[in-house]
C-alpha cells in the first residue's frame, strides 16, 4: 500500500462541491432538509437499487423505511462534513450506496467511537460505520463486513526530532493514542525489554496531536489515511512528519476495517454483505475509493470476520 502521492487536499476540496440534500428513499431525488440522510448529490458515485437485495433486510427496518448508521464524525478523510454540514468522505458516501442498492434511507448520526458499541445494544443504530477495525474481541459481540485493510501511521514534529524511525523505536517514549483504539494493543504488545511505550489515551485524534504539538508526546499514532490527511493540512504541512518505514509500506500492522453489526443480525448481515458484493462487481465501490483516495486500501470481495488478533 504505497502512500506516497496522495493527493490529499482534493478531498477537501471535493467535499466542498457537495451539496445539502436528502430524500424518503435512497431511488428519490435529494431535496433540502436533513443533512445525515438521503441519496447521494452532487458528484457522489451513484448505482441503481435490487429489488431482491431489499427483500433481505429486516421486516423491522423495512418498516421503519431506514438504517440508522453511528458515525464518529468528522474523521477525515473518512468522514466529514461539508459547507452544508452534511457527511462526505470514504464512509458516508459508502453508507449511501449501500442504501441506494438497498433501496433503504441511509441515517448517519454522530456518535463518539467508544460508544458507537453500545449505541447498537441499545437499539440507537442498526451498523456501526466508522473505520472500526475487525478484531476477534470485538467479534464476540459485532459481525464485521470487511471493507479496507489498511495499517496505522508514526506521526512525529517535523524534522523528526527524536529520530524515531521504526515502531520499535517507540518503546520508552510517549504515545498519544485515540482511546478505544486497537493501536493501544499493538503498542503494548511491543517487545521493549522492559522500557515499554507510554501510552497517553485520548478522546480523539484531535487532541493526540495537541499533545504531540505541545511536547507532551514524543509521537501519535493513528490510522495511517487520517494520518496523512493531518500531516498534510496542519500548518500548511509544516508542523508534522509521518515516519516512513520502507519494511512497512501498508502502514504498521495492517488490519481489517469493517461495517460493524451486531451478531444476532442475521438478516441485516445477509442484506449488507450482498450489497457490498454487487458493489465491488459492478464498480462503484472502486469509484467510491478513487474519489476518496482510498484504492490501495480496498478489499476484493466481500467477506466477514477477517480479523485476527495481533
Amino acid at each position: 500500500m504505497k502512500l506516497s502521492g496522495f493527493k490529499l487536499l482534493a478531498i477537501a476540496a471535493g467535499a466542498a462541491l457537495l451539496l445539502s440534500g436528502c430524500s424518503s428513499s435512497a431511488s428519490s431525488k435529494p431535496t433540502e432538509g436533513d443533512a445525515s440522510s438521503g441519496a447521494p448529490v452532487g458528484n457522489e458515485v451513484t448505482t441503481e437499487a435490487n429489488p431482491e437485495l431489499h427483500e433481505l433486510l429486516p421486516e423491522d427496518i423495512i418498516s421503519r423505511g431506514s438504517i440508522n448508521v453511528a458515525m464518529g464524525l468528522p474523521s477525515p478523510p473518512s468522514s466529514m462534513y461539508d459547507d452544508n454540514q452534511r457527511p462526505v468522505g470514504f464512509d458516508p458516501e459508502l453508507a449511501r450506496l449501500l442504501g441506494q442498492k438497498l433501496d433503504i434511507d441511509i441515517k448517519i448520526e454522530k456518535q463518539a467511537f467508544d460508544s458507537v458499541i453500545p449505541s447498537l445494544q441499545a437499539g440507537k443504530h442498526d451498523i456501526v460505520m466508522t473505520g472500526m477495525t475487525d478484531t476477534p474481541e470485538r467479534q464476540k459481540t459485532l459481525t464485521f463486513i470487511d471493507y479496507t485493510y489498511a495499517g496505522f501511521a508514526i506521526v512525529v514534529k517535523k524534522g523528526n526530532p527524536d529520530g524515531i524511525e521504526t515502531q520499535d523505536d517507540l518503546c520508552g517514549r510517549t504515545v498519544a493514542i485515540q482511546k478505544a483504539t486497537v493501536q493501544a494493543d499493538i503498542l503494548r504488545a511491543l517487545d521493549c525489554g522492559g522500557d515499554d511505550v507510554k501510552l497517553l489515551e485520548l478522546p480523539s485524534d484531535l487532541d493526540g496531536q495537541t499533545a504531540l504539538r505541545a511536547g507532551k508526546a514524543d509521537a501519535f499514532s493513528t490510522d495511517a489515511l487520517p494520518a496523512e490527511y493531518m500531516v498534510a493540512n496542519t500548518g500548511n504541512g509544516k508542523s508534522f512528519e509521518i515516519v516512513r518505514d520502507p519494511d512497512n509500506p501498508k502502514g504498521f500492522s495492517p488490519v481489517y476495517n469493517g461495517i460493524g453489526v451486531l451478531k444476532d443480525k442475521t438478516e441485516l448481515i445477509d442484506a449488507l454483505q450482498a450489497a457490498f458484493q454487487e458493489l465491488i462487481d459492478e464498480g462503484t465501490y472502486k469509484e467510491v475509493a478513487d474519489r476518496n483516495n482510498y484504492t490501495p486500501y480496498m478489499v476484493e470481495s466481500a467477506e466477514t470476520n477477517q480479523g485476527v488478533a495481533q
